[in-house]
């Protein structure tokens, strides 16, 4: 059963947009925290954005403070990030990644690191051209 579809990647130059999508199963997404990471090569992954379904409370990295933004569509069992102002330095394979049994049970828990997280997406490249 896939619980996590990405879909939006791609290439664009510095200065321009993308949009990610997250689709999750309904009990993937019900009242749990959704993460966007991204591992750019020979990097480690990091946490770009979270976001808790249930409070809606959102959280950015400071990579993506004032460029990034996570939202969610709880009709649509998504999640987004919008990604402005895009550098070079962005170019990375993005994931959703979400919380399973039991961490996902703590209530609030949204945490960063990416071993926390037992369910991902299958990535989206995101390149970003100077």
């Amino acid at each position: 059963q896939v619980q996590l579809v990405e879909s939006g990647g791609g290439s664009v130059q510095a200065g321009g947009s993308l949009r990610l999508s997250c689709a999750a199963s309904v009990d993937t997404y019900s009242d749990n925290c959704l993460a966007w990471f991204r591992q750019a090569p020979g990097k480690e992954r990091e946490v770009v954005a979270r976001v808790r379904t249930g409070s809606g409370r959102t959280y950015t990295a400071g990579s993506g403070k004032g460029r990034f933004t996570i939202s969610q569509d709880n009709a649509k069992n998504t999640v987004y990030l919008q990604m402005n102002s895009l550098k070079p330095e962005d170019t990375a394979m993005y994931y959703c990644a979400a919380l399973t049994a039991p961490l996902v049970r703590l209530p609030e828990y949204c945490p960063i690191r990416p071993t926390d997280f037992g369910v991902w997406g299958q990535g989206n490249q995101v390149t970003v051209s100077s």
